[in-house]
């Protein structure tokens, strides 16, 4: 089984090229959606009482867990703690799955994956990237950001250059939805043609 690691920066177009390689069959594990899921269930209490007033109704309110995070390393550090451990375990009985179903290739979503050290967790590194101005239009229009938001995202992320000059696989979201979506068959067709001993 190959496991294909997708990740790029904040706007980058992450979500919808993941959504492109479902679309093709390819199962895919969204570290977001699973964030989404814990942030109502097993992380609530734990992150409640490391960031009191952080969780409402029993769900994280991720407005007050940013503004309680974002400008502070060690908070951030500390969320980490809690939020990657679950995450990680989550993806890992995804992969185990998928391995004992004998799954040809399987995507592992992780906005974080250089970050975070989950490099070695993939056999293959495909990085979703597009131009700056592209990039900063995309976030601004997300409900809530900020310039100064945007600014401290990125300062906590591996820059786009150090990230495709580590990949396997770079596909820019910036030429348009049917280039990406060629994009991904012609990835998914190289990773199955491999010869993998």
């Amino acid at each position: 089984m190959i496991i294909l690691g997708l990740t790029g920066s904040i706007g980058m177009g992450k979500s919808t090229t993941a959504r492109m390689f479902a679309d093709e069959g390819i199962p895919v594990h969204d570290s977001d959606e699973t964030v989404h899921r814990l942030y109502a269930g097993p992380a609530a209490a734990k992150i409640a009482a490391a960031f009191p007033g952080t969780v409402v109704g029993g769900k994280v309110d991720r407005q007050r867990l940013s503004a309680a995070v974002l400008d502070d390393p060690e908070a951030l550090r500390k969320l980490g703690e809690i939020v990657h451990p679950l995450v990680r375990a989550d993806q890992d009985a995804f992969v185990a799955r998928h391995r004992a179903q004998k799954t040809p290739l399987i995507v592992l979503d992780i906005p974080l994956l250089f970050e975070t050290g989950g490099t070695d967790r993939v056999d293959d590194i495909l990085v979703v990237t597009a131009s700056a101005d592209v990039q900063k239009q995309r976030v601004m229009a997300r409900p809530g950001m900020t310039p100064q938001k945007f600014a401290a995202i990125l300062a906590n992320q591996v820059s786009d250059r150090e990230k495709r000059r580590n990949a396997d696989f770079v596909i820019d979201t910036g030429a348009g939805m049917d280039a990406a979506r060629d994009a991904v068959r012609h990835v998914i067709r190289t990773l199955r043609s491999r010869d993998r001993g």
